[in-house]
């Protein structure tokens, strides 16, 4: 058997390629290494700006040419940095040798020592990580996300007033309106999506073991401390961790990436929930042209954009779960388990984002079986129990009525039995309740039994 040609052994990398949207851009090997260019370049050019040392300023002409080594990186930069790592055996180390070399194009030799100045790897790989992982949440993610919850708003205040039979433990319960069911959704993820976007993207520049030590021994009189938050918050724009060990702690991805793996688990409920519906008929799938739902059984259109996102939220969860134990913890000041751990993020976001585009994508392929709904209701009418045993106790309450125990009254009439419209209306009847209470009883129906369904979901998803 021949060998195949390279072959990317991720499906993120090759059948999905397509639905990573820009994450690759950010959270893969070149990503990275482009944000640790930025760094480096911009630690440099803030140094100059406060003349430490003497240094004067780069001209801003010459910053922009600088700068080009990161936001024209691209083929040549990615070469050029594989081929100095074989060298160095050092990622970080390599790429301070690119940046040295762009200096000295740039007629800049002179300003090569500031290259990486005082720092350890760890100040720009916490900077250069806080960065991508910032752009790949901000512009690869979230808008997916919030596109997922914009949509599922849109589907339940449609359906908000589509009555529905309840199945609470998988048995007929009283009845709500799929509106509302998806809308528990809704409500529960824009709660996660405030907590992901209030995340602090947090990273450390004081040296070797978090005590600017070499800083203050190259130059005592600088407010390094100052100077290096004022990099990190400033032209960064992320949040400075003042206190840390050699590495920054990585609370604020374990945050995150619970943050997001909660998400997950709610759009997880919801992919199984909606599988359910449309295995009860409750939504029926919108045929694609000339797409196939089975290999032997031409009638059936598998529901597979729903149990594609079910997998690849587990896959997204479990990679997301280990981050967040992994990188929680730091032996003593340092050790290197958080180094291979961070190559990952990419893959679970991935996987996360694939589980979107596939809801997505079903949630615009499926459409409510309103008949099925009212079908199924018709043939419950025993759950009209809870209401009749409720209006009995009120009325006994207000004097109406010397009914005793209403509850056990109508799980006599009702559990385990089957009954129609016209066997409830018989029994009201009976009942020693006022006439008010019964022309309410016998004018309900489990289709109207809806309560406030509708109108909670209006009032509260309503954007």
């Amino acid at each position: 058997m021949t060998a195949l040609p390279p072959q990317p052994l991720s499906p993120l990398d090759g059948r999905y390629r397509a639905a990573m949207g820009t994450l690759p851009d950010y959270l893969s090997e070149a990503g990275l290494n482009r944000a640790r260019v930025e760094v480096e370049v911009e630690w440099l050019l803030h140094l100059a700006d406060n003349r430490v040392f003497g240094t004067d300023p780069v001209p801003v002409e010459t910053q922009d040419k600088l700068r080009l080594a990161y936001l024209d990186f691209g083929q040549e930069e990615i070469d050029w940095l594989a081929e100095k790592e074989a060298v160095t055996r050092h990622d970080v180390k390599a790429v301070e040798y690119l940046v040295r070399d762009r200096l000295e194009r740039l007629g800049l030799g002179h300003l090569a020592e500031l290259t990486h100045f005082a720092c350890t790897s760890e100040d720009i790989n916490s900077t250069a990580y806080a960065l991508t992982v910032k752009r790949a949440v901000q512009d690869g993610w979230l808008p997916t996300f919030r596109e997922v919850i914009e949509k599922l708003r849109a589907v339940s205040l449609e359906l908000a007033d589509a009555p529905m039979l309840a199945r609470t433990h998988g048995q007929p319960a009283t009845p709500t309106t799929m509106g509302k069911e998806l809308g528990v959704f809704v409500w529960r993820l824009e709660r996660v999506l405030a907590r992901i976007e209030a995340t602090e993207f947090m990273a450390k520049f004081s040296g070797a073991t978090g005590t600017w030590s070499a800083h203050l021994a190259a130059d005592p009189l600088v407010a390094w401390p100052q100077l290096t938050r004022e990099f990190v918050e400033g032209p960064l724009g992320l949040t400075f961790n003042p206190l840390t060990t050699q590495i920054e702690s990585h609370d604020w991805q374990v945050e995150l990436y619970d943050h997001v793996r909660h998400a997950g688990a709610i759009l997880h409920n919801l992919a199984q929930d909606i599988w359910t519906y449309i295995s009860l008929g409750y939504f029926t799938q919108i045929p694609v042209a000339g797409a196939t739902g089975s290999s032997t059984m031409p009638h059936k259109i598998n529901p597979i954009k729903f149990e594609n996102a079910e997998a690849n939220l587990e896959i997204a969860g479990g990679l997301l779960q280990t981050l967040g134990q992994t990188l929680v913890t730091s032996r003593l000041q340092r050790d290197l388990t958080d180094s291979t751990t961070q190559r990952n993020i990419g893959v679970a976001f991935g996987h996360s984002r694939l589980a979107l585009t596939n809801l997505l994508g079903g949630l615009d392929q499926i459409s409510l079986a309103r008949d099925v709904l009212l079908s199924d209701l018709d043939g419950n009418w025993e759950v009209l129990a809870e209401a009749i045993q409720t209006v009995i106790r009120a009325e006994v309450v207000a004097g109406r009525s010397e009914i005793s125990d209403p509850y056990a009254l109508l799980k006599d009439l009702t559990r385990g039995h089957r009954l129609g419209a016209d066997d409830l209306a018989e029994f009201v009847r009976g009942l020693d309740i006022g006439d008010a209470a019964k022309e309410r009883l016998i004018a309900l129906t489990p289709a109207t039994y809806t309560g406030l369904a509708e109108s909670v979901v209006k009032s509260k998803i309503a954007g």
